[in-house]
Parts: structure tokens; C-alpha cells; sequence
């Protein structure tokens, strides 16, 4: 069962007015995202990767049913009978998610609602403290993680695209089309903090301790590897040369059956197509390539002479500085590729609005300090570092989080995608998967052997 330890890490305090505003921007989200899934079937088809639409929205209300009515407040009961068995993620294998006798689809969204009430009347007038503040971005956070998961399972699913309402305002709908910013940039090695340390506002356990590592010269892209670069592997035979594919990768993409990407195919004249949702579109040549596995990432990197970056790399190409003669890294860190203030439209293509990734050229003001492109936002970028613990690690109060997964052959991403809530991704955060992968908003960046 999820564990609640009685101590928070030390969080600094935000206003409880922030909290509120985000927990009740999560909510909506989440119900834009999800009401006519329910409404078409509640069960949904039984999948692998895909969980049953009604009990995902009720594992929703218990994770703040949980770790904030009960674990922070105290009370005594949960808000619907039953709540941990039907419920706890922890402790329900995927495959009974189907079996469980779940409250009716009426009665999940009003359990949904009496915590959220709750959570907003025990917030105190000013600044919240700071294990509520802990609390509160801990759970809205994971409810965002739902809300991009809910995106990809409609993808999985092909059902059409969801309607999120009215964007923010200042949201511009796309970005002129333009092909990749040419090349790679070189980045000095030297020593480097990897993870997040307090001058992040909240930081999930796997980015701490930050632990220092040297990082070696080296030269990554510009820009994420486009369709147009992906459809040139394709089309060379890439799926089924034996030689560019690890015996693990390839076993698994002969078990596939796969000769592109998961979501492509050719069209009656002759060119490929992608789906988006329901709708079978031409194959944007200047959008990152998305929806590829951690195996196919590496295919493609053998067949171009290419590699992936190890998540140090790709975390000191976003968020360091040159010195002025460009010859070493400059001390300290960035919080984002552009800076130290939040995404917004014109720096990363996050939030979910677009419902779609942009060209690789797309929204320069985002660039790095050494000229990378939309290192946050667009696509999930692969790296080749395996998931695990930083030494010093110590799991907190969501302690299913990150520890039962360091041993399972899962690798790290970066930077977030067209899909992940700004208030979520920053330079330091940790994304896991296992390499077969495919359904996740994925693509890759690579670097110069």
C-alpha cells in the first residue's frame, strides 16, 4: 500500500492561493481529458499499457484522498468506502484494475469532488506552510503525470482528440514551418551538479541528492532527430537490418512486427502518414519524430553514426553557460534551457494546447545558452543512462515513486513534452520508461561519437 512516513521534506512555503489554483487547474484537466472516455466505456479495452478509464480517475481522488486528507490532515476515514483496496496503485496488480467492483462512474466523480473540496477548505488565508505546500504540489503533480498519460492512452486508443477549452491568454496556435536548425553545438566538459538541488521550489526524490560528476567534451544537436531524418532510416531498410539493432531490440521489434514507427503508415500515394488520435495525417517532415521506443532510438544512432546523450550530458547542455571564450562551463545552473523564469508560449511548447508537437525550428527564444532547441517541451528526449538512484538517495513520502523501478531496465528522459504541465518540468527532472516504450510522447536527440 502507499506508505505515509510523518515527516514532509523541507518545501518552501507558497501562497494557498497558488495551490488551490493548481490543484483546481489539475482537476479540470483531468475531466476535460476524461469525461467522454467515460461516458463511451468506462472499462475501456484491456491492454497492457492502457488502464481502465474509471479506475484511473478514481486512483486520482484516492492519491489526494490519501497522502493529504489522511496522511497530512489526519482524518480518519477515507471519502468513499473501500477506497485503498479499490484503489492503491501499489498494491493492485495492473491486470485486476478490470475485476475490481469500482463505484459506479457517478459516484467516482463525486468522491473527486468531496476531496477536492476538502483540500480547498483546509487550506489556510495567506501562506500555506510548508508541508502543505509539499503536499499539494505532490499530488497535483501527480495528478499532471495522469493528465499526460490520459493524452496517450487516447492516442493508444485512437479516439479523437480531446477539447481542452479555451488556452491561456497570449497562447499563439503554431509556429511558421521550418526545417532543423543545422548541426551540433560543443560543449566544454568539465564538472557538473547533476540533479536538482534548493533552488528548485519542489523536487521529486530521484533528483537528490545532487551528486557532482565530470562530464567530458562533447557535441550534441541543435535540435530533436526529425520524421524527415527518421523516414530516411526507414526507408533504408533500418527495421530490418540485423546489425544496427541491439539482440534485444531486435528481438523485441520482430516480436512487434514492425517495419516504422508504431503510428506510421504508407498512404495510397505512396508518401507516409501518421496517426494523430483518430486522424490519419501526412507525415510532418520538420516535427520531431515521436512515439519511438528507446530500442528504435538506438537503431537509428547505430545507422547514422550517431549516439545517445547520458542524461549528464543532455541536463549540461540545457542548463549551463559557457565561460566568455566559450573554452569551459561557466559556474552555476540554470533552472530552464532560456533561464530562470517559467515556461510560457513563446519558450517551450507545453500545457497540452497544441495538441501536437511543433517543427524543430520552432520558438528560439527557448534556446539553451549553447544553442539547443526546445530541450523542454515538443518530445521526451531518450537518453542512454539507465535509471537509478543518486548516491545519498532516500525515498520520501511517495515512496512507490521512484525506488521499486531502478532495477527494472528503465531509461531516462528529459525535457518533457507537448503534453507535460509547465508547473511540472524544469532542467532537472527525471522521467523513466522501460526501452519497448513506444506509447509515450518519445522522441530522442543525439550526440557525435
Amino acid at each position: 500500500m502507499l506508505s505515509t512516513p510523518l515527516s514532509t521534506p523541507p518545501t518552501p512555503p507558497r501562497p494557498a492561493v497558488e495551490l488551490a489554483a493548481m490543484l483546481t487547474d489539475a482537476r479540470t484537466r483531468s475531466l476535460a481529458l476524461m469525461q467522454d472516455t467515460l461516458e463511451a466505456r468506462e472499462l475501456g479495452p484491456r491492454l497492457a499499457i492502457v488502464n481502465p478509464p474509471l479506475w484511473e480517475l478514481g486512483h486520482l481522488g484516492y492519491f489526494h484522498d490519501h497522502f493529504a486528507l489522511r496522511g497530512l490532515f489526519g482524518l480518519p476515514d477515507y471519502q468513499i468506502a473501500e477506497a485503498e483496496r479499490l484503489f492503491d496503485s501499489s498494491s493492485i496488480a495492473h491486470d485486476d484494475r478490470w475485476s475490481l467492483p469500482l463505484p459506479s462512474r457517478e459516484q467516482t466523480l463525486a468522491y473527486l469532488s468531496r476531496v477536492q473540496q476538502a483540500m480547498l477548505e483546509r487550506l489556510p488565508d495567506g501562506e500555506a506552510s510548508s508541508a502543505q505546500s509539499y503536499v499539494y504540489q505532490l499530488t497535483t503533480l501527480h495528478e499532471d503525470m495522469h493528465g499526460e498519460a490520459f493524452l496517450y492512452t487516447r492516442q493508444t486508443l485512437g479516439d479523437p482528440a480531446p477539447d481542452l477549452g479555451t488556452p491561456p491568454p497570449g497562447f499563439a496556435p503554431g509556429e511558421p514551418a521550418a526545417g532543423a536548425p543545422p548541426g551540433d553545438v560543443a560543449i566544454p566538459g568539465g564538472r557538473h551538479l547533476l540533479g536538482s538541488d534548493e533552488s528548485v521550489p519542489f523536487r521529486f526524490d530521484n533528483e537528490k541528492a545532487p551528486m557532482e560528476v565530470h562530464v567530458a567534451p562533447f557535441s550534441i544537436a541543435k535540435a530533436p532527430v526529425t520524421n524527415a531524418e527518421f523516414v530516411a532510416f526507414v526507408d533504408d531498410g533500418g527495421y530490418t537490418r540485423r546489425e544496427l539493432w541491439s539482440e534485444a531490440g531486435r528481438h523485441w521489434c520482430e516480436q512487434q512486427g514492425l517495419r516504422a514507427p508504431v503510428y506510421w503508415r504508407k498512404g495510397a500515394n505512396g508518401r507516409w502518414e501518421e496517426r494523430r488520435f483518430d486522424r490519419w495525417l501526412p507525415l510532418a517532415p520538420h516535427q520531431p519524430v515521436v512515439h519511438v521506443s528507446w530500442f528504435e532510438a538506438e537503431a537509428w544512432c547505430r545507422w547514422a553514426g550517431r549516439r545517445l546523450p547520458s542524461e549528464a550530458e543532455w541536463e549540461v547542455a540545457a542548463s549551463r553557460e559557457p565561460t566568455p571564450d566559450g573554452a569551459s562551463l561557466a559556474p552555476g545552473k540554470r533552472r530552464f534551457p532560456w533561464g530562470d523564469t517559467p515556461p510560457v508560449a513563446r519558450l517551450a511548447n507545453l500545457d497540452g494546447w497544441r495538441l501536437a508537437a511543433l517543427d524543430v525550428a520552432a520558438l528560439p527564444d527557448g534556446d539553451s545558452a549553447f544553442g539547443c532547441r526546445q530541450m523542454l517541451g515538443n518530445v521526451w528526449e531518450w537518453t542512454a543512462s539507465p535509471f537509478g538512484p543518486f548516491p545519498g538517495f532516500e525515498p520520501e513520502l511517495y515512496r512507490d515513486y521512484s525506488a521499486p523501478w531502478f532495477k527494472e531496465g528503465r531509461y531516462v528522459l528529459r525535457g518533457g513534452a507537448w503534453a507535460t504541465r509547465g508547473r511540472l518540468i524544469h532542467n532537472g527532472y527525471r522521467n523513466f520508461f522501460t526501452p519497448e516504450r513506444q506509447d509515450i510522447l518519445a522522441g530522442f536527440r543525439t550526440c557525435a561519437l
